[in-house]
């Protein structure tokens, strides 16, 4: 009997100790997580771990280049934007809420240690919301030179919508009993205020 279904493969031994370091991270923070703790969750030796990695700061380094949003988002503004203002801004946040979901304890890390992250670290950490100001702004500033919205300062229009939907994400991510906030919903109506107040 024939079988046509590919096995689904098992994660290589980089991504192994790439995601038992963002789980002990999460969990004990930067500081409080070793090596030797690393690469027992991963199931390797700690020498494999520096074979592959160098040091712990490099591997986390390398969580935030092989995971979080930045490139998919680079590639959502790239293929799948039609120039309809409303059905985009929900696209995005609808995406953006489901990357950021998909690597909540990498900000959970960032949130754990604030300023106490290496720097190389840290440029790595903000290089994912820099990209998506600048790709939001350069699609604010296209849309006003199309007549399409009103907006003097694309990036600041860019900024609002970002907070905006890191706070909704923020609240989610501490799972506050009671917050009262529902995504789905959440990302309609704040996405149709947010286009009433930029339309001409």
């Amino acid at each position: 009997m024939e079988h046509n279904d590919q096995p689904v493969q098992p994660p290589g031994t980089g991504d192994r100790i790439l995601l038992a370091a963002i789980d002990l991270m999460a969990e004990r923070g930067y500081h409080g997580t070793t090596t030797k703790e690393i690469a027992a969750q991963a199931g390797v030796n700690e020498v494999t771990l520096f074979r592959h990695f160098g040091s712990k700061q490099k591997l986390l380094e390398a969580a935030f280049d092989r995971f979080h949003y930045g490139d998919e988002m680079e590639k959502l503004f790239r293929e799948q934007l039609t120039g309809e203002l409303r059905e985009d801004l929900l696209l995005i946040g609808k995406t953006y809420h489901r990357l950021m979901n998909q690597n909540r304890k990498l900000i959970m890390i960032v949130q754990k240690e604030g300023n106490n992250l290496p720097d190389k670290v840290h440029e790595r950490a903000i290089r994912h919301p820099q990209q998506l100001k600048r790709l939001l702004t350069d699609y604010f500033a296209a849309m006003a030179e199309r007549g399409q919205i009103v907006a003097s300062r694309p990036d600041l229009l860019a900024l609002s919508f970002m907070w905006m939907n890191y706070g909704a994400f923020i609240s989610k991510l501490g799972e506050h009993p009671g917050s009262g906030v529902v995504l789905e919903p959440f990302i309609e109506e704040s996405v149709s205020l947010f286009v009433r107040g930029i339309s001409p």
